[in-house]
């Protein structure tokens, strides 16, 4: 301050980037988290739909056997729902993952499998009020033949 009390050189402004500070510091922190949490849900669902993958592969590759002996093998082997269903199940316990729910669809050539999961996320708590994230994947398979 000189004389007549006033600020010099914008001294009444001191301190005023403070708040602009922390909240783009606030910002790209909810950025960070928000990239793991991301991150982290991605990664769940590769390893959802790997196991789906897997356990449409296995069914259509457990084809029908009286059906096949019955009226010979077409462009595709032959899958019925009973043994889709079978196969997937077969899987599943094999590979010891943990589904909330699954089904196996067959068109009688194609096999259509769903699955889901809940999973925890990383801050989770944040995004999600801690709530779980359902992962659902789905695959299809057919076993070709050759013509």
């Amino acid at each position: 301050m000189r004389g007549g009390g006033r600020p010099v050189g914008g001294e009444e402004e001191r301190g005023s980037a403070m708040p602009c500070v922390l909240v783009c510091w606030l910002v790209a922190a909810f950025m960070a988290l928000g990239a793991v949490a991301a991150s982290d849900a991605f990664l769940e669902h590769q390893d959802v739909q790997a196991v789906c993958d897997g356990a449409a592969l296995a069914a259509a590759n457990r084809t029908d056997e009286g059906r096949v002996y019955a009226t010979g093998v077409g462009t595709a082997l032959p899958l019925t729902g009973e043994t889709a269903r079978a196969a997937v199940a077969d899987h599943l316990a094999d590979g010891g993952t943990a589904l909330d729910a699954w089904s196996a669809e067959t068109d009688g050539t194609e096999v259509t499998v769903r699955c889901t999961r809940s999973v925890q996320i990383a801050f989770g708590w944040l995004f999600l009020g801690g709530r779980p994230l359902e992962v659902t994947a789905v695959a299809g398979a057919q076993a070709p033949t050759l013509p």
